[in-house]
């Protein structure tokens, strides 16, 4: 024991107590008892023992360490390569949980996961997930292009126009021959017996005609039985009438009137052929767009007239309506179908007072005149003439509703992108002025710009990215009525604006400075920056606002905010008369930007390319298209009722010998001049 005593006596009971817990945290190790003596008996651990069998005594502190030796022992695990100590923590009277088994993750939305609810609900139908697709736009647009435009297009291209345009020269060409025997006969070149043989050329001049437009014809017929009226049913009753002429001509020897006939088949099938190249040159428009805006018409936008917003297209906004009949259109088919009644009064009026044939001739006679040769075209040329200018600018009208909606006094709203889109503005050079870095001017320059939020902010904004330069906030930014814009920067008060503009504040420029498009910056009252502005002019542009600026109750209303685009400068850079245009206050110049058309409003036209000129030439040739329809069908109305009334009068006075093919020549060239030229305004949008 002795010899335990001086191997132990050298190791420190505080240290080990430190290194393996304190007296408290085991508290609970069991205590040696002091030993309790007396005369004969020991008394060891509550037991009495005989003397002889009592063990030696020994230290309290040597207790202590065997205890604590023998806890050490019991935590410490022992490996090959390390050695795992465990301290000894404190025994509660709980027993120790159990530690969870971490379950195995299942990827979210996958076959195997099942989500977790704290109330049961039914079953569970995981949410597609959100596929990120920049082009899906544009995939959507081509299915429905393909599935509708692209497939009438080719439809339309497999018929071809070759037969169409042959029917037009073959019956031209009758037209022309038949005119020069009438002309032959009116000047008495034609002998006596040759006079039939007039007649019977007459009557196969009719019949070729008629057998070249024979699809005019059974349109007219099948327009008919869907109880409809048009022009060429009227031509069908026409044909059966001058037929009928024909045959007793032969027996009077009496020249038809075939060649009138003619030369209205003739401009029935010139209508056929400009309906269907304006057809297709819609179709190959839309087939080959890659982006489709709308022109639509927004109620209420400005000054209280309605304004051309424009907006997202849809395929289905021209397919519905491109097929509509026009409004002057259905207005000819109802005159013709009065026509036909009051043709039928004049002849009954004729038959009663002059006997069957004369009511046959003037029954004939009546019908040509009723309708003049360019009321076939009257609507169908101006239409053709210009989708053939809107197929360049990659623009279409919506149908006849386009059309009306369009034609009514309106603003149309200008961004700064309609008159000089991207790439078109540049900085030409800068020069400084003063004793400040130049760096500091182009930044608190472009803090004014940036803040303001004009079309000149990126390109100022790139000029500060050049030069690494740094951005400041603007404090207390105001925008002058007078072409510049003025805020705090860093405790400074900054100017940018027009030459006019930095003069008008006081602010004094060199003589060196005098540069017309250029932004001028002033730093607390003194000059510090020019930067000299080209703004190249582009022809979608040009022509956009030419023509906008051209048509009376079109008011183009300016809302961009770069105050370098005063009225001045757009007179000056474009050439046209500002005078019809509106430069409003910045406020409302930003309520009208910032307007969106409205989803139910119904679209007027469509677009397909960037620019202003394919909007603008929508806007301005759907008004002339409109107005060149509705006088020329109502000049053809007014030259038809007076035939009637002549035809009317000659049948009264028994004057039915002045009924020849030469007057009924001579009456329906008279009215193609006017007719031509009226076709011929949408020519000059």
């Amino acid at each position: 024991m002795e010899q335990w005593e001086k191997n132990t006596g050298d190791l420190n009971l505080d240290d080990i107590l430190k290194e393996f817990g304190s007296s408290q945290e085991n508290s609970d190790a069991p205590e040696a008892l002091p030993l309790q003596e007396d005369e004969d008996v020991l008394v060891w651990d509550g037991k009495p023992v005989q003397r002889e069998h009592v063990p030696p005594a020994m230290p309290q502190d040597t207790v202590r360490l065997n205890e604590i030796t023998r806890e050490v022992k019991k935590q410490t695990q022992v490996t090959d390569q390390t050695i795992a100590f465990t301290p000894v923590q404190q025994e509660t009277s709980r027993e120790p949980a159990p530690v969870p088994q971490e379950a195995s993750k299942t990827e979210p939305y996958s076959e195997n996961w099942e989500p977790e609810y704290e109330d049961p609900m039914g079953e569970y139908i995981p949410p597609e997930p959100i596929v990120f697709r920049p082009k899906s736009r544009l995939r959507e647009l081509k299915k429905k292009l393909i599935a509708g435009p692209e497939k009438r297009y080719y439809q339309l291209t497999e018929r071809g126009f070759g037969k169409l345009q042959a029917a037009i020269l073959g019956c031209g060409a009758v037209s022309l021959l038949s005119v020069i025997t009438a002309v032959m006969h009116a000047m008495g070149v034609v002998p006596e017996e040759r006079m039939r043989l007039l007649v019977f050329s007459q009557l196969l001049g009719l019949m070729i005609s008629a057998l070249l437009g024979s699809y005019q014809l059974m349109e007219g017929f099948g327009d008919l039985i869907k109880r409809r009226f048009s022009l060429n049913t009227l031509l069908m009753f026409s044909l059966v009438a001058c037929a009928a002429d024909g045959i007793l001509c032969l027996y009077q020897v009496r020249v038809p009137c075939c060649a009138p006939f003619s030369l209205n088949m003739t401009m029935s099938l010139w209508c056929a052929y400009h309906n269907r190249t304006t057809e297709l040159k819609q179709m190959d428009t839309m087939r080959k767009a890659i982006r489709l805006d709308s022109v639509a018409l927004e109620e209420d936008l400005y000054d209280g007239l309605p304004g051309i917003l424009r907006g997202e297209g849809q395929v289905e906004d021209f397919m519905d309506h491109y097929r509509v009949q026009a409004g002057p259109e259905r207005t000819l088919n109802t005159y013709a179908l009065v026509a036909l009644f009051l043709s039928l009064g004049i002849a009954i009026t004729a038959g009663v007072l002059g006997g069957i044939m004369t009511g046959v001739r003037l029954f004939s006679a009546s019908l040509l005149v009723a309708v003049p040769a360019t009321a076939h075209i009257a609507v169908s040329r101006p239409t053709a003439t210009l989708e053939r200018k809107l197929h360049k600018l990659g623009a279409v009208l919506c149908g006849w509703h386009g059309v009306s909606a369009l034609n009514t006094k309106a603003v149309f709203p200008l961004h700064s992108e309609d008159l000089f889109p991207a790439g078109s503005v540049k900085m030409n050079g800068l020069k400084f002025y003063g004793s400040r870095n130049p760096d500091q001017v182009v930044a608190y320059t472009t803090a004014v710009m940036a803040a303001d939020g004009g079309g000149l902010a990126p390109l100022f904004n790139q000029l500060l990215e050049s030069r690494n330069g740094y951005h400041f906030e603007v404090e207390t930014l105001r925008r002058y009525p007078n072409g510049g814009v003025g805020g705090i920067v860093n405790g400074e008060a900054v100017l940018v604006g027009t030459r006019s503009f930095i003069k008008e504040m006081g602010v004094e420029i060199p003589e060196g400075a005098k540069i017309s498009q250029a932004v001028y910056a002033a730093i607390d009252g003194v000059l510090n920056g020019v930067f000299a502005i080209t703004y190249n002019k582009t022809k979608s542009a040009a022509l956009g606002l030419t023509t906008l600026c051209a048509y009376r109750g079109l008011t183009p209303v300016l809302t961009s905010g770069d105050f370098m685009l005063t009225e001045e400068f757009i007179a000056g850079k474009f050439g046209v008369n500002t005078r019809r245009m509106a430069f409003p206050e910045r406020k409302v110049r930003d309520a009208i930007a910032s307007c969106q058309a409205n989803e139910e409003a119904e679209v007027a036209a469509l677009t397909t390319q960037e620019g202003l000129a394919g909007a603008a030439y929508a806007v301005t040739g759907a008004r002339a298209l409109h107005n060149t329809c509705v006088t020329g069908v109502a000049v053809q109305m007014v030259g038809g009722i007076l035939g009637l009334l002549i035809m009317l009068a000659l049948s009264v006075v028994h004057a039915e010998y002045l009924v020849t093919p030469e007057n009924l020549l001579l009456y329906e060239l008279v009215w193609m001049i006017p007719g031509l030229l009226i076709t011929e305004w949408t020519r000059f949008v």
